[in-house]
């Protein structure tokens, strides 16, 4: 069975060697996404000191950026949101930021309401609070 890759021209550059997805049949595998803006190292709602590390970030903005940027690579690749089929979150810190994660995550899954799992773990590549490893169809 053959592999095709897909990069996306909107969403943020991946941080090594892979591409932001692959399809296998009808499935299409999309490495972890974060909020980070494409042709950038900014991240919506963190704020860095001058060493790189964070001094505050808002989980709830980061939570729309990395649900846009899942969407362009979706789109871009021939799916879209209503064919995800399963969702791996990643939060780096449970206690604090579940609830509103949550909260977002259930504004935007209304209809289509794929298997998910949310893991805390310890840190991200980059400075981010959350990450998206996800599953989807493709025609």
């Amino acid at each position: 069975m053959s592999a095709s890759k897909f990069d996306s021209q909107k969403a943020p550059e991946p941080v090594g060697v892979y591409p932001h997805a692959r399809k296998v049949g009808n499935l299409l595998f999309l490495s972890g996404v974060g909020p980070r803006k494409r042709g950038s190292k900014e991240i919506p709602g963190v704020e860095l000191d001058k060493d790189g590390n964070i001094v505050s970030y808002s989980i709830e903005e980061q939570c729309h950026a990395v649900f846009n940027n899942i969407k362009y690579i979706l789109e871009e690749a021939g799916s879209d949101w209503s064919k995800l089929i399963d969702v791996t979150v990643f939060l780096t810190n449970m206690k604090a930021d579940f609830a509103t994660y949550n909260k977002i995550y259930a504004e935007y899954f209304t209809e289509n309401q794929p298997c998910r799992t949310t893991v805390e773990v310890l840190s991200l590549p980059t400075p981010i609070a959350i990450e998206l490893k996800c599953i989807a169809t493709i025609d």
